[in-house]
């Protein structure tokens, strides 16, 4: 269908400095776990979003030297020449359908600790390094003839970069991370010299290099900046700094590309930020530079799109998150198939890969990262196999993705839920504080399966095994999810604890079906360390509860720093007076009180108690499968060939893992079961370098 003309200005061609992208949507830089080690399966991915419209692809931020890497972190490198062919091949990717290909030039500085080359790390001003993981290393202060040097490394690394066929360079100061940031800012920037003091001055390094990049491309690329909104602190980069420098500078690069201060407030869960949160701090910077402004702010509506362009905030729309959850959401626009848009949840989930070092992966696009690994595609699905039928037992985010994925290849599917609301865990969570987003899970899939004529849906029915043998379907998933268990078991007890049936003991389950405590005393006891021990707490609190949150780790909900959260909720539960107690677990729950003991030393203390609520692990429902396990003599005769347990009934996880495992099955029907003997994805294994030899 024609597009409608309210969007057509997000379609509008502009020029970054000598560049023209074809629209304004804008891929800012975005990591993806792959970095150096999966180099194509990170450019399959940017190859993909190429196909779906963007007008702009970044890379991931890209270690230009040695002297500044920042392992366990697995980021992309362009340290030496040979880094080059894998990088060219990203930027044909990205330019496959007609975007701008981008690569993000970073040097971490005081935020890189050399753990794997083992140099000395430089820094502006010398000090301990700023890491998430506290690494007992310090880095030296630059002087000027690392300075110079630093000068030269990123002039190789502007030259490889356009030797590997990028139209865009991108200069990272932003999020703490960048040594132009640390240039800029009070806080990093304690130097007497021609380098520190005076904005004038602290300005110096970022003028020369970009200088510099102009002179060795020739002026044949586009060189942009990624810059800090707002640091925070009395000496940080404020906001009002910013403008001042945006204003002194304002045509210095191409573009300037505005970013929240910290990776936390950038990149903040839904729980947290809502969609356009950082609008206060750039609104007014477009009015002090003729160069174009990209923002970001985690945009997944159209609407709010054309109000950032039009009202004179951005030029160019910018997008990490909202570009992983859908890389097809230019084109949906841009043909008018808003409902076909898949909408970043903002869980973060994309973020912990990087923080893991493991691949990332996306809550609502499946496909992510599993491009070239598993040759998967968020839009396009394969042909079905020589079977024709499935029933998909369970509608919670495994049974939809399951049932959704396997009726797009085509075969003929029955999706069974037992209640009458579909969306199971989905559909209970996302009522908890924070989490509406979160309802994007089930509501994409409802949506999507709805027109399909070969998809059929039924509540309120709750099979069995004969009726599952009755149905007559070739191929069977059990997606029937699982319940929080009351007993403690989790990571520290691996047995139950002794514990009084006077005292009562809630699960998540039961808050959030409105059970549960309303005022009283209650423990909240999270051997979980993730989101929902502090949702829980939160959940009392507004009930009028005081509450007591005891967890064995030395921090609240330690898991959320891999999604960028777990400050913020400390300081949400601190603020609601949460009562907290670390490297604490309870060891017997009485009539009217908890003993815990401390977990270094075993000490042991009470707390008065009139409720506990146990936010520990879950147990798999998957009595189903098991009962037509055992009677697998009968499946032949049913015309049954295979049952799968699938998604938190065969093991529990994040919801992210729980649509993974429905792409997962679709993916695999009528696929030869080799029993795991060999990957069922690809991978890079790197290659021997003649040897032994001795360094030059």
């Amino acid at each position: 269908m024609p597009r409608d003309s309210r969007y057509d200005i997000l379609f509008e061609p502009l020029r970054i400095g000598p560049k023209l992208a074809k629209n304004r949507f804008y891929q800012v830089p975005h990591c993806n776990g792959g970095g150096y080690r999966d180099p194509s399966a990170a450019a399959e991915m940017r190859r993909t979003k190429a196909e779906g419209g963007w007008g702009v692809i970044f890379t991931e931020q890209t270690e230009i030297h040695p002297s500044s890497e920042i392992t366990p972190f697995i980021e992309q490198h362009l340290w030496e020449d040979k880094d080059i062919p894998a990088l060219a091949a990203m930027a044909e990717a990205m330019k496959s359908h007609g975007a701008l290909a981008g690569i993000q030039l970073a040097y971490s500085g005081i935020n890189g600790p050399n753990l794997y080359s083992r140099d000395v790390p430089l820094a502006v001003t010398g000090g301990p390094i700023l890491t998430f993981t506290s690494d007992p290393v310090q880095a030296r202060t630059l002087d000027r003839e690392d300075i110079r040097d630093l000068r030269r490394w990123f002039r190789n690394a502007v030259r490889r970069s356009q030797q590997a066929g990028f139209d865009l360079i991108c200069l990272y100061g932003a999020h703490g991370f960048g040594i132009f940031q640390h240039f800029l800012s009070r806080a990093t920037n304690h130097r007497s010299d021609e380098y520190g003091g005076s904005l004038e001055n602290r300005g110096r390094f970022l003028r020369e290099v970009i200088e510099e990049a102009r002179e060795a491309t020739k002026g044949e690329l586009g060189i942009t900046y990624r810059m800090s909104l707002h640091e925070a602190g009395t000496h940080g980069f404020s906001n009002a700094e910013v403008r001042d420098f945006i204003e002194m500078h304002g045509d210095l690069p191409d573009l300037w590309d505005l970013a929240h201060g910290t990776w936390e407030a950038c990149s903040g869960t839904s729980r947290f930020r809502p969609e356009g949160a950082q609008e206060d701090l750039v609104r007014g910077i477009k009015a002090l530079t003729s160069r174009p402004v990209v923002g970001v702010g985690r945009f997944t509506s159209a609407d709010a799109m054309v109000r950032q362009i039009r009202s004179g905030i951005l030029d160019f729309i910018g997008a990490a998150r909202p570009s992983i959850a859908d890389p097809f959401l230019p084109r949906k626009i841009e043909e008018g198939r808003f409902e076909d848009i898949r909408e970043c949840i903002g869980c973060n989930i994309c973020v912990s890969g990087d923080m893991t070092g493991g691949i990332s992966r996306c809550t609502q696009n499946t496909a992510f990262m599993e491009e070239w690994r598993k040759g998967w595609h968020p839009e396009r699905a394969r042909p079905k196999g020589p079977s024709s039928s499935v029933l998909v037992v369970g509608a919670g985010p495994t049974g939809l993705e399951a049932a959704l994925q396997s009726a797009r290849r085509g075969y003929q599917v029955t999706l069974a839920e037992a209640t009458t609301v579909l969306g199971g865990r989905v559909a209970r969570e996302r009522g908890l504080p924070g989490l509406s987003a979160w309802g994007r899970v089930a509501d994409y899939r409802i949506g999507q399966l709805a027109p399909l004529t070969n998809a059929e849906i039924y509540r309120d029915s709750r099979l069995s095994a004969d009726d599952v043998l009755a149905m007559g379907a070739e191929h069977v998933a059990i997606a029937t999810g699982s319940s929080w268990r009351r007993d403690a078991v989790a990571r520290l007890h691996l047995l139950p604890i002794p514990t009084d049936p006077a005292m009562p003991v809630f699960s998540p389950d039961d808050l959030m079906a409105g059970q549960g405590p309303s005022g009283g005393r209650v423990t909240v006891y999270d051997d979980d360390h993730f989101y929902m021990g502090s949702l829980t707490a939160e959940v009392l609190a507004a009930r009028g509860c005081t509450v007591d949150f005891v967890t064995p780790a030395a921090k609240v909900a330690e898991w959320a720093e891999n999604t960028l959260e777990q400050a913020i909720i400390m300081r949400r539960l601190m603020d609601l007076g949460v009562r907290i107690h670390l490297s604490k677990a309870p060891e017997a729950i009485g009539a009217a009180e908890v003993t815990l003991a401390c977990c270094w030393t075993g000490a042991p203390s009470t707390l008065p108690a009139d409720a506990v609520v146990m936010v520990t692990s879950r147990i798999p429902h998957d009595a189903l499968y098991h009962d037509l396990a055992a009677r697998q003599g009968e499946w032949e005769g049913a015309g049954l060939r295979s049952v799968r347990l699938i998604g938190d009934a065969a093991a529990p996880g994040p919801i992210a893992w729980a649509t993974y495992a429905g792409r997962r099955f679709a993916e695999e029907l009528d696929m030869p079961d080799d029993r795991g003997d060999t990957p069922r994805f690809r991978r890079e294994v790197a290659r021997l370098e003649p040897g032994p030899s001795r360094l030059p």
